[in-house]
């Protein structure tokens, strides 16, 4: 009977002790255990033969759930099966038009639209990589962003974007680049209307043979980045890492009963590896929206149905400054995931528009290491562990300001900032988190390579970023140091409409 009171008290007495010593105990312990699961899966996925790619993954949803709705575009709607036919139609007419090769290089310029997506799968089924232009460029820009990529010879473009094609047509010209337009009438001797060709073309499945030689390392996308001298770099986005960004959302409870709105640009990360391979991993449905309207953004929740919203930089703070509805918690938003979220605004979101989880996160485009505050801890980037630490090894390092450098010891390494203070976050180069680098730009790669920080021959991604972790093991971003800009920052690319 002593035994059983014993225990008894020990069932009562166990849960308050954690509540009171370690309030995060079970936040931390699901999240650890839907680490390690999607640690599992990637694992298992990169041991599969022949190789599993993120298309694959598309492969398989059509083959599940083939007249699940994929895309909503204004009055458009695409299932899974439409999105293989359609990608075919133009992977079918690429190969037509004898322009690309397996292995070969093309750049998307395109406004956020299906094609977009069409396209890509239509490349990746090639056997091709694909860079993502951003659709603001102009003039010496898009030449200069086009030429980081030197090996690309296929340019395909958005109906829209055709005048900003024909501004640097000459140029692309004597470079012997092959333009398509996605349109159906083209009066230009040197375009050529790929929507066109696409209906003039077969449906049916492309060879896997033209896929063969893509390796985890084969570069699968480009998406470009910039320091604070404008100069644009083109981030190599590898198989490997695209098939990791497969699991972003899925690792956020995301399921294929969720609808995520796609408001951000598909040739930046945040649209392109969260919002589109996101919902290729899970088969929840897009509603695809050609740039966000902080006017039209609710009703359109809820014509839509949305249960999942993406954000960056102000984007919430501008949904905060629309005037305020009895509306306004009339919806079915559960998650809010993204990154540059301020806790003022955090707050005034929640307060405004209701129970949302916010699962804000730390990331960027070429980096090897991301964080998630999964514990929902406002102002925080992440939370960090133990685990956490030993799979992906980072640090917290001191950094002169003035001089513009880590500070070193007398044996010249680097030293680790306790708890509590700024430091500049690095993390060590490793399989499991590799980085590659910029494409055609071996000076900014190597400038982001950090050497011998803890001990001699060690190699480190050197972030460019100052972060602190608190005693409760949060972490948060304070500034950003030297040439580093990050496009989560670039409001102005998306062209936001108040």
């Amino acid at each position: 009977m002593f035994l059983l009171s014993v225990l008894l008290g020990g069932l009562i007495i166990c849960p308050l002790i954690l509540r009171l010593f370690f309030p995060y105990f079970w936040t931390d312990f699901v999240y650890h255990t839907e680490l390690l699961r999607i640690l599992l899966k990637f694992v298992s996925r990169r041991r599969r033969r022949p190789l599993f790619l993120a298309l694959d993954r598309f492969l398989e949803q059509v083959e599940a759930r083939p007249n699940k709705t994929f895309i909503v575009f204004e009055n458009e709607r695409y299932s899974f099966r439409d999105a293989d036919r359609e990608s075919n139609r133009i992977a079918n007419a690429l190969r037509a038009a004898s322009v690309l090769n397996p292995g070969d290089t093309a750049v998307l310029f395109m406004l956020n639209e299906p094609a977009f997506i069409f396209c890509w799968l239509a490349l990746a089924k090639l056997g091709c990589a694909c860079a993502l232009l951003n659709s603001s460029i102009r003039a010496r820009s898009l030449i200069a962003s086009f030429r980081c990529c030197r090996d690309a010879k296929v340019l395909i473009a958005s109906e829209a974007l055709r005048r900003a094609v024909e501004e640097v047509s000459e140029d692309l010209q004597q470079e012997d680049v092959s333009i398509f337009i996605m349109a159906e009438e083209l009066k230009s001797s040197h375009m050529r209307s790929l929507t066109r060709a696409a209906q003039e073309s077969s449906d049916t499945d492309v060879p896997r043979t033209l896929r063969a030689n893509v390796t985890f390392t084969s570069p699968a996308v480009y998406i470009y980045t910039s320091g604070t001298t404008g100069l644009p770099k083109a981030a190599v986005i590898t198989q490997t890492r695209l098939l990791a960004a497969l699991a972003v959302l899925a690792s956020n409870g995301v399921t294929d009963t969720d609808v995520i709105y796609v408001t951000l640009p598909l040739y930046h990360t945040a649209g392109f590896l969260v919002g589109f391979m996101g919902s290729v991993e899970t088969g929840s449905t897009i509603i695809l929206r050609r740039k966000f309207s902080a006017s039209q953004f609710w009703d359109e929740c809820r014509t839509h149905e949305v249960t999942v919203i993406q954000y960056i930089g102000e984007v919430l703070r501008y949904l905060c400054n629309t005037p305020k509805s009895e509306r306004d918690k009339e919806h079915g938003v559960r998650l809010a995931i993204g990154n540059g979220l301020r806790p003022d605004v955090w707050r005034e979101f929640l307060q405004r528009f209701g129970h949302i989880e916010v699962r804000e996160f730390y990331a960027s485009t070429e980096g090897n290491l991301g964080f998630v505050n999964y514990a929902g801890k406002m102002g925080a980037v992440g939370r960090v562990s133990w685990l956490h630490k030993k799979l992906f090894p980072y640090a917290l390092i001191q950094y002169d300001t003035e001089r513009d450098e880590p500070v070193r010891n007398s044996r010249g390494l680097c030293v680790e900032v306790p708890k509590g203070q700024t430091g500049l976050l690095v993390s060590r180069i490793t399989g499991l988190a590799p980085f590659v680098g910029y494409a055609q730009n071996e000076a900014q790669t190597e400038k982001k390579r950090l050497r011998d920080v803890f001990k001699s021959g060690d190699l480190y991604f050197n972030s460019g970023d100052l972060l602190k972790i608190d005693h409760d093991s949060f972490i948060y971003f304070q500034d950003r140091v030297g040439d580093t800009f990050r496009c989560f920052q670039q409001l102005s690319d998306i062209r936001l409409l108040k």
